[in-house]
């Protein structure tokens, strides 16, 4: 819904909150349904509309529990009986700067000691909330960082003065990234950064507070629960994968096929064409992260790749993984390219400065986000940056070595495609791959991937559950479980962890309750490998049964039959589609042959 992107209305959203709802809910889609907890500080009833709100948009439909004013600590440390029957799949712990009493803020009098021990004493008061939870309910935690205060009692002292508040809050900040950095289920949100840019004064607003104890003030409310969702809808794998980027007057000024590309804006010869440069370093700076580049550009390829190859142009050829420069429909460009990177339409976000291409994509694939980069028909390179920044379409809860050589691995993909357009015959081709897979339980350095996978894989994902990360180690802990995860490695490079199996041992049947793998490792019979090793295992166990289940989703479906490829034989369908298979391995003889594996722990 536009009305939720970003730049949005945010005194509208406030206003027509119960309407919007209401469409979203009508609408038909299918979401992803999660148990939040709020734990507040403050006033938090429109905070939790707003962010039902953008999550929604995010296709995630949220039961929301809120504690009662100020009960966060309670809540936390002590539970009770509703928020236990609840049994929160996130909680999120709302305070702002208003939750640090007058007490505890140094005094012009106290030694430094004095103040160092109050920072330790109110992170602890904290530490002990986030525990608690981890005790009760072992699920994700965000919390708020600090606000700097609209006031500085020590003028430009505030800050590196031990007796200023300024200081102690940015101690009391830094104790609770270092227990973020420390423990993978626990993130925090950066409402300093929020309140600065809303501004500080608008955001503590002290009639909001001592009249409705509202911290922060109501009209900046849907800024904190947008930023909140794109947390959330990163933590439950709904960030988008790839961008695709216009040229023209979006990675630089001017037009290559009029211009040339001596004469379009780059570099640093003006102004306007540092403004160019800067996007391209913030777009390549996505590049690292993570994010797949790509190209849809109404241009002869020629052009394109002669503005890409000048020497101070930022990006370069090489950067992205397909590009299509050409005069076909935008729109059919982006479909291709989601069907040859084999992602879906719904991980794109399409960036163009004409308003014409962008309403003809956002009508034509409307799965793709479309930000809106102009006002109007103008080109406004200055405010690109800021745009994507706020949208939030890649948020980031963590940076994995598999993130980072994503890029690499699907050019390595489009490399293994152009091998196989050598042979004719498609085994011989898996042979020539050369490929080795290590199978194992899970390792402690992969859980972050084995994670993220779970909440991200959707085309080929049996059951489609969803574990964070605290939640697979403790099935890796527990002898009722069976857990394997595989990486596989070829001739043209290391494809990382791309699937993991999760199976409950009862007595001697094994149900399988996760098996999902990535889209990028499709076809490779990596799916063969693994089944091997999983009834290897199963026989160590002495397990005669395999119980597997399919569970239908709108993205699933190239599954449906899955296991009937690999041997099993149906047990019972039902009428919403969903199936139960069973495989006897005694008589199971190992399938796969064009892949070494090398068994792990």
């Amino acid at each position: 819904m536009k009305e939720l992107e970003y730049p949005f209305d945010g005194e509208y959203l406030l206003k027509k909150k119960k309407s919007i709802k209401r469409a979203l809910l009508q609408d038909g889609s299918v979401r992803l349904r999660k148990k939040i907890a709020v734990l507040g500080g403050s006033t938090t009833d429109d905070i939790v509309k707003l962010l039902e709100l953008f999550l929604l948009n995010y296709g995630i439909e949220a039961e929301f529990y809120e504690s009662g004013y100020n009960r966060y600590y309670e809540d936390s440390v002590f539970g009770n009986e509703e928020l236990t029957a609840f049994a929160p799949d996130l909680v999120y712990i709302h305070t702002t700067s208003r939750n640090v009493p007058e007490s505890v803020f140094p005094q012009p009098e106290d030694s430094r000691e004095e103040a160092e021990r109050k920072v330790e004493e109110e992170y602890a008061h904290f530490r002990q909330a986030w525990e608690g939870i981890a005790r009760q309910f072992h699920c994700t935690v965000i919390q708020n960082n600090f606000e700097k205060l609209p006031y500085r009692l020590l003028g430009n002292m505030d800050v590196w003065d031990f007796r200023g508040r300024e200081w102690f809050l940015g101690q009391l900040n830094q104790k609770c990234y270092q227990y973020a950095a420390e423990h993978d289920d626990f993130l925090i949100q950066d409402i300093d950064w929020l309140a600065s840019e809303y501004g500080l004064s608008r955001w503590d607003d002290p009639l909001y507070w001592h009249m409705y104890k509202y911290s922060p003030a109501v009209p900046a409310i849907p800024e904190l629960a947008f930023n909140l969702a794109n947390m959330i809808k990163a933590v439950y794998g709904k960030n988008k994968k790839a961008l695709v980027l216009d040229l023209d007057n979006t990675l630089w000024g001017g037009v290559v096929g009029d211009d040339g590309p001596e004469g379009i804006a780059i570099g640093q010869e003006t102004g306007m064409a540092q403004v160019y440069s800067e996007f391209q370093t913030y777009i390549k700076a996505h590049k690292r992260m993570g994010v797949l580049l790509n190209i849809d550009s109404k241009n002869q390829e020629e052009n394109a790749l002669a503005g890409l190859k000048r020497p101070d142009s930022v990006l370069v050829p090489e950067d992205f993984i397909v590009i299509k420069a050409n005069w076909l429909p935008k729109d059919q460009n982006l479909r291709e390219i989601a069907s040859e990177l084999n992602i879906g339409q719904d991980a794109l976000v399409f960036v163009d400065d004409n308003p014409a291409e962008r309403h003809m994509v956002a009508n034509q694939v409307p799965l793709a986000a479309v930000p809106e980069m102009t006002e109007g028909q103008e080109p406004q390179p200055e405010r690109y940056i800021q745009i994507l920044d706020r949208s939030g379409f890649f948020e980031p809860v963590g940076l994995s070595k598999d993130d980072l050589k994503r890029n690499a691995m699907y050019q390595e993909n489009a490399l293994r495609k152009k091998q196989e357009a050598a042979f004719a015959d498609y085994s011989e081709y898996l042979l020539s791959l050369d490929m080795e897979a290590e199978i194992g339980s899970y390792p402690p350095e992969y859980m972050a991937r084995i994670a993220q996978l779970t909440n991200k894989s959707n085309q080929f994902n049996l059951t489609t559950k969803r574990f964070t990360q605290a939640e697979l180690e403790q099935c890796a802990e527990d002898p009722d479980y069976l857990d394997l995860c595989g990486r596989l490695k070829d001739r043209f490079g290391d494809n990382g962890v791309v699937s993991v199996i999760l199976g409950r041992q009862d007595k001697q049947i094994l149900h399988i309750e996760l098996w999902l793998m990535s889209c990028r490792v499709l076809r490779r019979d990596m799916e063969k490998a693994m089944l091997d090793e999983l009834v290897r295992r199963a026989k160590e166990r002495k397990i005669s049964l395999i119980r597997g289940y399919y569970y239908p989703t709108a993205k699933n479906q190239m599954v449906r039959d899955f296991y009937g490829t690999m041997g099993f034989h149906l047990e019972k369908e039902n009428e919403d589609g969903s199936t139960v298979w069973e495989l006897e391995t005694e008589n199971y003889r190992p399938c796969c042959s064009v892949i070494r594996t090398e068994r792990l722990r």
